[in-house]
């Protein structure tokens, strides 16, 4: 009688875990990224990315070329620096690719939509080169992208944290994160030109 009673208490259990995990499976909660995810990303020119317009980037089109990625944001003190990433951009067409990323983690500085985002750098500073959707550069929901530049196990270089907008990370012709650059570092500054021209 003990035994039977135990079988159907077993029974029990096994059956509501079931019906917990079905429950799961179709209430269509989004999912965090998490470090399995991640780590899916073989290398940088992997990783898949939009641009603000809403179109796939390859970054494997970029293979021999450098690439500095920044993240950006329209209403903070750093939001000059728009002027100087695009003189950065035009001195170095032929050998750094610029990518910008709007952020809004640090002071809520990018509240705008992609076309309020795209009308802004247009306007008032020229912008040309290439600005991805906005994404999360820190947290549980990081992009793959900037979990890839922020994390050694997955760009075998270093670990850093994103501390405010215009951080910059330098990738060279073979995918390699090379250098990490802050916010009060600006892209004319000669430590981010010796980088990019390998002195």
């Amino acid at each position: 009688m003990k035994c039977c009673k135990t079988m159907k208490l077993i029974n029990s259990f096994i059956l509501m875990g079931l019906l917990s995990m079905l429950s799961a499976c179709f209430t269509g909660k989004n999912k965090a990224v998490t470090s399995s995810d991640i780590s899916s990303a073989k290398s940088l020119y992997s990783i898949q990315i939009n641009s603000l317009d809403g179109n796939e980037i390859n970054l494997a089109e970029f293979k021999g070329k450098k690439i500095l990625f920044v993240n950006t944001a329209s209403q903070c003190g750093f939001t000059y620096q728009y002027e100087d990433l695009e003189k950065l951009s035009k001195k170095y067409s032929g050998s750094l690719v610029i990518i910008g990323s709007p952020c809004n983690q640090f002071g809520g500085q990018e509240p705008g939509s992609a076309e309020q985002i795209g009308s802004f750098c247009q306007k008032n500073y020229g912008v040309t080169f290439l600005l991805t959707e906005k994404l999360n550069v820190k947290g549980d929901s990081i992009h793959p992208l900037y979990a890839w530049l922020t994390q050694k196990n997955l760009n075998g270089s270093s670990d850093f944290t994103v501390k405010w907008n215009f951080n910059k990370f330098l990738i060279n012709e073979n995918g390699n994160l090379t250098h990490y650059f802050g916010s009060s570092t600006k892209p004319l500054d000669t430590e981010v030109t010796n980088a990019i021209e390998n002195k």
